[in-house]
């Protein structure tokens, strides 16, 4: 891993700490562009589902203009854990950024993969 990666894992993870203190958001994730932006976002759980918060990274990138992201991280338990990306939203990353680069793993041992080495189950999704 790069210490750029190893730095929006830290970025994802302070937003977690400090904004995932409800049932409400509960994760949180962080995506980086090839010049260096950061966009962070958290999931949006309500009664009818919910939205990921990879999914609230790619908006909130897309009003700043952004096309592409290089690599996106998610992170669970308030920081504690570095989670994959539900199947749902692999989908979707998978269509919008075919390149991205993955942060998962343990949190103290993260590593990068690429959309393609990460397994999805067909017709799947979770609001995470």
């Amino acid at each position: 891993m790069r210490d750029t990666d190893r730095a929006l894992v830290q970025a994802a993870t302070a937003v977690a700490k400090l904004r995932c203190r409800s049932q409400r958001h509960t994760v949180a994730s962080a995506g980086r562009t090839a010049d260096g932006r950061v966009f962070s976002g958290v999931n949006i759980a309500h009664a009818s589902g919910g939205v990921c918060a990879e999914l609230v990274v790619i908006g909130t990138a897309a009003t700043q203009g952004v096309t592409e992201l290089e690599t996106i991280v998610t992170v669970a338990d308030r920081g504690r854990a570095v989670t994959a990306p539900c199947d749902g939203c692999v989908h979707v990353l998978r269509e919008a950024f075919p390149a991205l680069r993955v942060i998962v793993g343990p949190v103290d041992d993260p590593r990068v993969v690429g959309l393609a080495d990460l397994p999805t189950t067909a017709g799947s999704g979770a609001a995470g």
